[in-house]
């Protein structure tokens, strides 16, 4: 019989597609099976209304069958199958689907169980064959066909012999190569672990003849092979149960099982949403970091389906990167499932699917701060720096979203509080929200600055985690609140009188502050305080960048040259001012090592290192001796 050429597309196009369109290999499999399905689904469909067609829907059911010897896998069902004229139009055009037609005149409800477009990712199968034959038989057909080709220079269709309805689709798998074991496509391990990775969900069963070893002589330790037919699916997805119907412990094996985790997990967001684009969803808040984490390696993303069938592992899309965390699965049956990454980027439902999903976790959070607060002070301890680092990232456009998410240690009452908290908590005028930034509370808790705000009874958020001052600085105000760094050169706390009493020290003694400033070159300026209290040095700051934002920047790989502008403020009251003040009027030689030893006292204080520890050793013996 000669063989006929693809009607409209050319050897090229199907060489593109195989080549770039499907790029893992094994999808071909999953393609097959939902195509499989989809046969199913249009017989069982057509028998509730052609009373021609006796159906009974517990026998519909696909088969997997192998052959090692002869390198051949099958895959076939007892679905509708196809006429001649179906088999040239469907399998004889590229990209053309049998399967589309069919849902153009079905219901909403019915098309919802239509996984997929028998057209080009039927022709997947050639990424691991060399010859693939179909042979099939319609009800409406009082004959059967065999369809067959070895790729793009074209097919033959001949009649057949067929005893039963459906489609029966034989690979003749290719040798190995060295760059790929094509063998591993007929290996009954490998077989049933894609059909449970991508077709689990399938709602007819698909069936195999697997091996099971079972023991023969205890004595010996002698085993006999026994084969027996298996449905390897389970069918239902959790995912697509009512929730009333699904107990705590079936998540919680879901879970474990499903994202390879020991313990179980925080919460559970189980949804389903019908409109514009409709979907599924099971998320999870997980009880612990993974332990890649915090690395370059882990992965974010939730697994896509596409009506109970696997599209991706991680699709990344579906989740923004401050709740990269979250694992789970999204089903929509409004999503091809023949569609590459690249179009899923750009695909509108997908987008709206993850605007959504954003939206609910929000919520979700909200509602376990709320109701829930030891777990979600658990969750926070975890998660808490990525939320924080979504409210600073992309200049704060996501700020809104998690300010009332996010929490920080009080000072007051020891222990994390919100935002919301502190500012409903606030003094009589009281008109910023104070921080404290550091490497642990105990250390901010004894800085010298800490100790002017806590005077007036007012609290103030310690911030440990790197992230944190740049955290508040995204937000900027809250509920019309500024942030206030108890280091910040201007907290303007001092009385009028106090206020008064530093400026007459610091205009008396300007020559002092003036040489004091020029001998520590790394300070931007020296001047006497009333802000201290029992401290005679600290570090303020002026400008956006504080100290605690230094010491990020100087921690990255690469300088990126930006500094900290120091002040060395010095407590007019403390007897270490009088000293100084005497030493620059008799002693210079000594008023300049008084000046770097009060400077590097000063920055050990604010945690920061001593560039010449030694010289200052050397000072301090020279000092305490005399």
């Amino acid at each position: 019989m000669a063989k006929k050429e693809f009607k409209s597309e050319s050897k090229r196009l199907l060489d593109l597609m195989i080549n770039s369109i499907y790029t893992n290999k094994d999808i071909f499999l999953r393609e097959l099976i939902s195509n499989a399905s989809d046969a199913l689904d249009k017989l069982y469909y057509r028998s509730l209304t052609d009373k021609k067609l006796k159906v009974k829907k517990d026998k519909l059911e696909i088969n997997i069958s192998y052959d090692k010897d002869n390198r051949t896998l099958t895959v076939s069902d007892n679905g509708c199958g196809m006429t001649k004229d179906e088999l040239e139009s469907n399998l004889g055009t590229i990209a053309k689907s049998g399967t589309l037609a069919f849902k153009e005149n079905m219901s909403k409800e019915e098309k919802a169980n239509i996984i997929g477009q028998f057209g080009v990712g039927f022709y997947s199968a050639f990424m691991v064959s060399d010859k693939i034959t179909v042979t099939t038989l319609s009800p409406d057909s009082d004959s059967a066909y065999v369809w067959e080709s070895e790729g793009a220079d074209g097919y033959t269709i001949k009649e057949a012999k067929k005893d039963e309805i459906g489609t029966e689709i034989v690979l003749k798998i290719k040798e190995d190569t060295d760059e790929v074991e094509y063998s591993k496509y007929l290996d009954e391990y490998e077989l049933k672990s894609l059909i449970k990775k991508y077709s689990d969900y399938i709602r007819f069963p698909i069936k195999m003849e697997v091996t099971h070893h079972e023991l023969k002589d205890e004595e010996k330790h002698e085993y006999e092979d026994h084969k027996e037919i298996e449905t390897l699916n389970s069918m239902i997805p959790i995912w697509k149960k009512a929730a009333k119907d699904v107990s705590d412990e079936d998540y919680d094996n879901f879970y474990m099982d499903k994202f390879s985790d020991y313990d179980k997990p925080l919460k559970v967001i189980h949804s389903s949403v019908e409109g514009m684009t409709s979907y599924k969803s099971l998320l999870f808040i997980p009880s612990h970091a993974p332990y890649d984490y915090y690395t370059q390696e882990y992965e974010k993303g939730l697994a896509l389906y596409s009506n109970g069938v696997l599209i991706m592992d991680k699709c990344a899309e579906l989740l923004p990167d401050y709740f990269s965390f979250i694992k789970g699965v999204v089903d929509s049956e409004d999503l091809s499932l023949n569609i590459s990454r690249e179009l899923l980027q750009e695909s509108q439902g997908l987008k709206l699917i993850a605007k959504n999903i954003e939206s609910k976790i929000c919520k979700e959070l909200e509602n376990m701060l709320k109701d829930d607060r030891d777990n979600y002070i658990s969750f926070f301890k975890t998660f808490g720096v990525q939320l924080k680092y979504g409210v600073y990232n992309n200049y704060g456009q996501d700020k809104d979203k998690l300010k009332d998410l996010v929490m920080f240690y009080s000072a007051k009452h020891e222990r994390l509080i919100t935002l919301s908290e502190y500012v409903s908590e606030m003094k009589e005028g009281q008109e910023s929200i104070y921080y404290a930034s550091g490497a642990s509370v105990e250390k901010i808790g004894a800085l010298p600055q800490v100790e002017q705000v806590r005077d007036k009874d007012y609290d103030i958020l310690y911030l440990t985690d790197y992230v944190d001052e740049f955290c508040v600085t995204a937000i900027q105000k809250y509920e019309e609140k500024s942030f206030k760094n108890v280091s910040d050169e201007n907290l303007d706390l001092e009385s009028e009188e106090e206020k008064k009493e530093t400026e007459k020290a610091n205009k008396d003694n300007s020559d002092l502050l003036k040489d004091m400033s020029e001998l520590l070159d790394e300070v931007k300026e020296v001047r006497f305080s009333n802000k201290l209290k029992t401290h005679p040095v600290c570090l303020t700051t002026k400008g956006d960048v504080s100290i605690e934002m230094q010491k990020v920047f100087d921690a990255m790989p690469n300088d990126m040259g930006i500094k900290a502008e120091m002040i060395l403020e010095i407590n007019e009251k403390h007897p270490i001012s009088k000293k100084i003040k005497e030493l620059y009027k008799k002693d210079k030689d000594e008023f300049e090592k008084y000046s770097k030893i009060l400077y590097s006292e000063a920055r050990m204080i604010a945690g920061l290192p001593i560039d010449n520890p030694t010289e200052i050793s050397r000072l301090i013996c020279e000092v305490i001796s005399k």
